[in-house]
């Protein structure tokens, strides 16, 4: 499908022979500079690396090669090398899915490109933060818990999604999750992220050597608190000595991190070669903002992130809550009730004056008031960006995508504001009209009674949760079984009759019109 999209734009693979070492170790170039054959190729718009790339050091290992690591921790890094402030480079580890991308990009030197697609403007560069990967397809677990727990490692990042923690509904660690019952009964051949990285710390405490610190960059409540109570619940239930020691000596950092990246389409990876000058398989387009904010709390060293536009701070909690519930609380709005109107993309959804009103007010009315705002920043300011980032039309950010794992997103993004308001007896009907909004699209079935492609780790009990035709029956199973809700919300009628009245106002009136009779 790539040959016939970018034909006749120069591509670098073509221009390599690659080889395959026995080690788990990365593809090998043989007889080509690959680099200089990248930079050729280039437009002269394009950024390159200023920095010497031979004398980086593997330093890191980051789980979940996705284009959001691509687009922001790989970038700080990248422009914090060409600072000539570091010298720490990325081992990608993948856990999961094809080999092809990585094994691609190291037979093109591990380079990259982000394009940042702005309203008016665009700005590439080649990204050269990466030197290096495993795959567990190829290494299998012993290669993984080598790479992550070698001397040189100092922490190990993820970018994983929600699922990717195998947490259960209480936030620790789901024990009737299959793939966790499997690593629990052989921990030395952990295929979850959570078993991998109790593995590694195994490994360097019986090698009388520190923890590496673990930092989760991924879209979780307290991601760092959540991540270490994963961690120590499957250590304790494999080796109470090990778990006593995690407890004690490693460092779980939690993070808030921010940039809109769509997935990649065909057209995508057209306007990216067409503004790059050559077809890059692992390529990224995304918006020009960026955002990181990291709690100080490392055990060997850090680079010094900030020097390139992160925030280090003793506590990231306000910043998380900020942006969990405004910006993404609003992007879950727009995704389920702007899939249902029939809009594409969030830029589409924009163009509906009552949906962006009904966004903002969603942001400043209802998500605002359960907010400590982080010192310095004016709430109301902060959500005349976000609308601005929304209505940006050359980020593609589709509906159906953002709408994805609602199972695993809507507590921190709705719920947990919805539980605030019936506290302080205060409205939250574009909150319950998310939630309502998500209950049809779980369903399975749109309001034109076409399929929805509801792609979440509960999609067929929340399908089977959510059909019939009997509103009470639907949004009383979905509160009480779906495992979404905390059981004191799911036996509050209040919140329960709000959610029948915003689901009856979807389906007899029309989603457009629901979301216009907000204001």
């Amino acid at each position: 499908m790539a040959a016939q999209v970018y034909s006749g734009l120069p591509s670098p693979i073509q221009l390599l022979r690659l080889s395959r070492t026995p080690s788990a170790g990365p593809f090998k170039i043989r007889g080509i500079a690959m680099t200089s054959e990248i930079f050729e190729a280039a437009k002269d718009s394009v950024k390159r690396p200023t920095y010497d790339r031979s004398t980086l050091k593997v330093r890191m290992c980051h789980i979940g090669f996705g284009a959001f690591h691509r687009a922001h921790q790989a970038i700080y890094t990248d422009q914090l090398l060409g600072m000539g402030k570091s010298d720490w480079a990325y081992r990608e580890i993948e856990m999961m899915g094809p080999t092809e991308l990585l094994d691609g990009l190291a037979g093109r030197s591990y380079l990259y490109t982000v394009v940042e697609n702005g309203a008016d403007a665009q700005d590439a560069r080649i990204v050269g933060s990466v030197i290096d990967h495993r795959h567990m397809a190829d290494a299998g677990p012993e290669g993984i818990i080598d790479a992550i727990s070698e001397d040189a490692i100092a922490l190990v990042s993820i970018t994983v999604t929600e699922k990717g923690y195998t947490l259960a509904a209480n936030g620790g660690l789901d024990f009737d999750n299959p793939m966790v019952k499997a690593d629990l009964a052989d921990p030395q051949a952990p295929r979850t992220v959570i078993g991998t990285l109790v593995a590694g710390l195994a490994r360097r405490k019986a090698e009388g050597k520190k923890p590496f610190t673990i930092l989760s960059c991924d879209n979780l409540p307290a991601n760092g608190h959540m991540t270490r109570r994963a961690v120590l619940d499957f250590a304790r239930a494999v080796d109470a000595d090990l778990a006593a020691w995690i407890e004690a000596e490693a460092r779980f950092p939690s993070t808030m991190v921010d940039r809109i990246v769509p997935a990649m389409t065909e057209d995508s990876h057209k306007i990216l070669a067409d503004c790059i000058g050559y077809a890059d398989p692992a390529g990224i387009l995304c918006e020009p903002f960026r955002q990181w904010v990291i709690e100080d709390d490392f055990v060997s060293g850090r680079p010094d992130w900030d020097l390139a536009g992160a925030t280090f701070t003793k506590d990231v909690m306000p910043y998380e809550n900020m942006k969990l519930r405004m910006l993404n609380g609003s992007h879950s709005f727009l995704a389920y009730l702007g899939y249902l109107a029939g809009y594409e993309t969030i830029a589409d959804t924009m163009g509906d004056a009552a949906y962006k009103k009904a966004a903002r007010d969603l942001m400043v009315l209802e998500q605002a008031p359960t907010l400590e705002a982080p010192e310095g920043v004016n709430l109301d300011d902060y959500a005349d960006a976000l609308i601005g980032r929304y209505c940006n039309p050359n980020i593609r950010h589709r509906t159906w995508q953002i709408a994805m794992d609602g199972s695993q997103k809507l507590p921190q993004r709705a719920l947990e504001s919805i539980a605030h308001h019936l506290k302080a007896g205060t409205s939250y009907r574009r909150l319950a009209l998310l939630v309502a909004g998500w209950m049809i699209y779980v369903s399975g079935v749109d309001l034109q009674g076409q399929p929805i492609d509801v792609r979440d780790p509960l999609a067929d009990k929340l399908r089977a949760l959510a059909s019939g035709d009997q509103i009470g029956v639907i949004v009383s199973n979905l509160m009480q079984h779906s495992g979404v809700f905390t059981q004191e919300l799911a036996d509050n009628s209040e919140l329960k009759a709000a959610l029948e009245e915003a689901y009856r106002t979807i389906r007899e009136k029309g989603v457009k019109e629901a979301v216009a009779a907000l204001k």
